[in-house]
């Protein structure tokens, strides 16, 4: 089947390709700020990539919140995340979760270890990144910035996704649906 236009030819397929391209950069151009708006969801730092920065919105007025991420170390050599810091709270702290007498405790510790070749996970109910005297409550739908430092790799900084109060699990997987 063929149309004719201004005294040429053009082949139905042509239009339908057409027509395609233009819904497929509508559909892209309107995904972006909402992509832009989660963050970015993984950054790499030498062998370290830092993968899926997310946090639950605040409860109330509450004064503190986590947040959690992936590490994964490509490298032969082990590292260690030994520092966070974040505009967001007064101080940000490592963290993890110990059981004593059938009571689940948070406790601070000093490092994160990363062993070449694997992966660490900073998760609910294991190790966080602790955000302690918030200065404002997370808001879903926001972001702040995470300042990482390795005691090999160096510091890099990421971008947090601020997902519902219920939220088990990145904002970008869209996890966190009411």
């Amino acid at each position: 089947m063929t149309r004719r236009n201004s005294g040429h030819r053009v082949p139905a397929l042509a239009r339908v390709c057409t027509v395609i391209a233009v819904l497929l950069l509508a559909i892209f151009s309107a995904a972006a700020p909402h992509a832009q708006q989660q963050g970015v969801d993984k950054q790499k730092l030498g062998a370290l990539t830092v993968e899926a920065p997310w946090a639950r919105a605040s409860a109330g007025a509450a004064k503190a919140g986590a947040a959690y991420l992936r590490i994964a170390n490509a490298g032969t050599e082990d590292d260690r995340l030994v520092q966070v810091s974040a505009p967001v709270a007064e101080r940000v702290e490592l963290h993890t979760h110990t059981m004593s007498d059938g009571v689940t405790r948070m406790r601070k510790v000093d490092a994160v270890s990363i062993p070449g070749g694997k992966s660490a996970a900073l998760k609910p109910g294991g190790h966080h990144v602790m955000l302690i005297g918030l200065r404002a409550p997370l808001k879903k739908g926001e972001t702040f910035p995470l300042t990482l430092t390795f005691d090999k790799a160096g510091t890099i900084t990421v971008t947090v996704a601020v997902g519902s109060i219920a939220a088990r699990g990145p904002a970008m997987k869209h996890h966190d649906h009411k």
